[in-house]
């Protein structure tokens, strides 16, 4: 499995001062790719490191703090291929209207999740910073800026200022299996299907079916 916590926010008491600046915080934690098994396919950005946690809807997200959610989505080719193909990890991209502190605290972005029984093994996640740099380098004239993009590594702190870009891409879950052979995953049964169609349409559908 993978950790993926991304924290950001101002204020707080400032250095060798009484004094506190008012300010927020804020925490999530980001889905990655389950791995696969003997009998089944990794799952598409789901949670297998925590439990009881739900990521902030995009459309709240953006309302109720300074930032612009650029993308949100599955990150494509990042699932270990095999018999059963792994989990995919996903890609968030967000973007700080006003000056704050991200700290970043992930896992396997050296070490590949590794895959079973012939399985290959996932991608790594990786942490981008999208920094503001000037262009023509520091002391030019010119008012244009340009992005630089800087990896941050599996854990850091940094200072962005209103512009800039964190992109989390987590990894992928592991395959199972060798490639070319025949999958043998279980298709799982829908849990909604019995409330959904109502008892008499289902012993309707099965009765037509006999």
């Amino acid at each position: 499995g993978d950790c993926n916590n991304l924290t950001f926010g101002f204020g707080g008491n400032t250095a060798n001062s009484d004094t506190a600046t008012k300010g927020f915080g804020y925490y999530e934690t980001i889905a990655g790719g389950s791995g696969a098994g003997p009998s089944w396919d990794g799952t598409n950005g789901v949670h297998t490191h925590m439990t009881n946690t739900r990521i902030t809807d995009a459309e709240v997200f953006e309302r109720r703090y300074p930032v612009i959610l650029r993308e949100f989505g599955l990150r494509s080719g990042s699932a270990g291929k095999g018999q059963h193909r792994g989990g995919e990890g996903v890609i968030r991209d967000i973007e700080f209207r006003i000056p704050v502190q991200v700290s970043i605290l992930s896992e396997r972005r050296v070490y590949r999740p590794y895959g079973l029984a012939g399985g290959e093994d996932a991608e790594c996640g990786v942490n981008y910073w999208m920094r503001k740099v000037q262009k023509g380098g520091r002391g030019s004239d010119k008012e244009d800026w340009e992005y630089r993009k800087i990896s941050l590594g599996g854990k850091n702190t940094t200072s962005m200022v209103a512009g800039e870009r964190i992109i989390v891409c987590t990894p992928g879950g592991g395959g199972w299996g060798k490639i070319g052979e025949d999958s043998k995953a279980v298709r799982r049964q829908d849990e909604q299907a019995n409330w959904r169609k109502g008892s008499l349409a289902q012993r309707a559908e099965m009765q037509e079916t006999v």
